[in-house]
């Protein structure tokens, strides 16, 4: 049975999430070993990753994203939330509410290593071209995100395009100006590798976002005071959403194409 799965970051853990038990299962992948966490008494399978590691140990540049994604193949994903924290580099939209990214700018087709952001490394008879008929994110995905939802997502009807910045270390102004320029609205450090990657995979993807700060030239971010209680809001919405995905998400079709020249 064809399963659903969420990738998070260090704002949640599996305690966060405590409406399930989740047992681990270790996944050998050609790539390495990654750890998923699968919920307990569903219907069809459901399963969290962490990307940095539990506790907490990876640097964006120290993830194996190959063997995340091979490991989420091998459990029949098809449906991928993907969740990150964002800089916000447009004013109008808000902080501490999650939205759902549209498109997506990655410069340089990379991972951190300096390898071309592919699951496909050496010739052979399964290597394909990622044919975009209908972009990274999946449109039908993010109907069915929308609906469970329930109006916890903001800007339904503004395009969010997230921008990758590889890290570890932050932007500078300069760049940002930049980002702002070639039409990105939002950035971090992580998201996109797994999205693309996830599109070679044939696994349809969405992408979750919450912005904690501007990151707009000469534009203040808000004040300390309320941003803690806007942050536990922001959480909690976020949470709601992760809940009734893993108890309500579906597979979706793949709306995209693997052209093999071998076939």
């Amino acid at each position: 049975m064809r399963s659903v799965a969420i990738i998070l970051g260090s704002a949640f853990s599996k305690e966060s999430l405590e409406e399930y038990e989740f047992s681990e299962e270790v996944i050998r992948t050609p790539f390495g070993v990654q750890t998923l966490y699968k919920a307990n008494g569903l219907a069809r399978p459901a399963y969290l990753l962490f990307r940095h590691g539990l506790p907490h140990s990876l640097l964006p540049n120290q993830i194996n994203y190959r063997a995340q994604a091979a490991a989420l193949k091998q459990v029949d994903c098809g449906a991928l939330l993907v969740t990150s924290s964002v800089g916000v580099m447009d004013k109008e939209l808000p902080l501490y509410q999650p939205m759902l990214a549209d498109d997506l700018i990655m410069m340089d087709n990379r991972l951190p290593d300096g390898s071309t952001c592919s699951m496909f490394e050496r010739p052979g008879p399964d290597n394909a071209h990622l044919v975009l008929n209908e972009g990274l994110f999946s449109k039908p995905l993010r109907r069915q995100l929308f609906d469970i939802a329930g109006g916890l997502i903001a800007n339904p009807a503004k395009e969010i395009v997230f921008a990758y910045v590889g890290g570890p270390r932050g932007k500078t102004a300069a760049e940002n100006r930049m980002w702002i320029k070639a039409g990105a609205n939002v950035n971090s450090m992580t998201l996109a590798p797994e999205i693309v990657l996830a599109n070679e995979l044939e696994i349809s993807c969405a992408g979750l976002v919450v912005g904690h700060k501007y990151s707009v030239p000469g534009f203040s971010n808000p004040e300390e005071e309320g941003v803690t209680e806007s942050l536990d809001r922001s959480r909690e919405a976020t949470r709601q959403i992760l809940l009734r995905f893993i108890e309500k998400g579906e597979p979706v079709a793949f709306g995209n194409h693997l052209y093999r020249f071998s076939k």
